[in-house]
């Protein structure tokens, strides 16, 4: 009697965390789109390591994805039957700033027309990357998925946050309304090889890399960081993230939405200090209040994925050092 008891409050609260999922077999077709970016590159990076044989990937000369006829036209001819959704238009604080409707319209666009035309061809599993920018400003750490749509966005990524949003009731809807297997995963802060180090258009820690290696480069007395250094942020290396889609790609079906992080923050003040120390910068770090901070803390719990039995791998420090020698090979 006990054991049916516990077996019965085992399955009333495991429907979220599905163990029906079909494993992608290793000769299945995998469309990837967005590849040459800093998720899309570390997915394929996974994929191949596993080893898939069938990845089918386009550069946006190839394939522009706001063209409605021209994603429709590709996904008949090719017929994939796995999407890994990592395109998108992303960037810090500054490129949102500049480019609102930019984020917001050329994302909106190029969910729509991924996603129907994965619908309309019969794709059996599409995940989609979202954001932890899609939380609430002010919401309690560290948020948990049910946060969502609980309170104002943070002004500086608003346009973004919500073509994010837009992607989720987008696939949570296909669901609903078709029987489709599209799930959405909330990536924290990322990093690592093939990132943005634009200092105009990217996120913190790129911009921090850049900014360190180049200063030391140039002996330059002193780097100046925008904001405070107060606010707190959670980073999670890009290799992990892509063992994390393809863990979920195989083993959750559902149509909530699911965290990935490390479940640990640091402030942009001491993240700035570890990579001045392993870039061995030895000149003056100033923080320039006159610039936002952006959201004060964004710390995402990440309960849900390590209840399926994934947990993040890559230490900080570790994938700071391999993104800094990264950087410096490539750029």
């Amino acid at each position: 009697m006990a054991r049916a008891v516990f077996l019965f409050f085992v399955l009333l609260l495991t429907p979220v965390l599905s163990q029906s999922a079909e494993v992608m077999p290793l000769d299945a077709k995998i469309y990837v789109a967005g590849h040459r970016g800093l998720v899309g590159s570390a997915i394929l990076r996974k994929l191949k390591v596993d080893g898939y044989t069938n990845i089918v990937t386009r550069t946006s000369k190839e394939l522009d994805l706001t063209d409605e006829k021209a994603v429709q036209v590709f996904f008949e001819q090719e017929k994939p039957e796995y999407v890994f959704l990592a395109a998108a238009k992303v960037g810090g604080i500054k490129a949102n700033f500049d480019y609102p409707a930019d984020f917001i319209v050329i994302n909106l666009k190029i969910q729509t027309n991924v996603l129907t035309a994965s619908h309309q061809n019969r794709v059996k599993k599409l995940l989609f990357l979202g954001s932890s920018c899609i939380y609430p400003r002010d919401c309690p750490q560290p948020i948990k998925e049910s946060y969502l749509l609980t309170g104002p966005l943070e002004e500086t990524n608003k346009p973004y946050a919500l073509a994010k949003i837009a992607g989720i009731v987008a696939c949570q809807s296909f669901n609903r309304q078709y029987k489709t297997k599209f799930i959405a995963c909330m990536p924290t802060n990322l990093y690592g090889p093939n990132d943005n180090f634009d200092l105009n258009n990217s996120h913190v820690l790129p911009a921090l890399i850049r900014k360190f290696v180049d200063a030391k480069n140039n002996r330059l007395p002193q780097v100046e960081l925008w904001g405070t250094g107060s606010a707190m942020r959670e980073f999670l290396h890009v290799d992990d993230m892509a063992d994390a889609c393809v863990f979920l790609m195989n083993r959750y079906e559902g149509n909530e939405i699911i965290n990935i992080g490390c479940g640990q923050d640091i402030s942009i003040r001491d993240v700035a200090l570890t990579i001045k120390d392993i870039t061995g910068y030895e000149g003056e770090l100033v923080f320039n209040p006159k610039y936002p901070d952006g959201t004060p803390r964004k710390l995402l719990d990440i309960s849900k994925i390590k209840a399926l039995g994934w947990s993040p791998k890559i230490s900080l420090e570790e994938g700071i050092e391999d993104t800094v020698h990264w950087y410096k090979e490539n750029y």
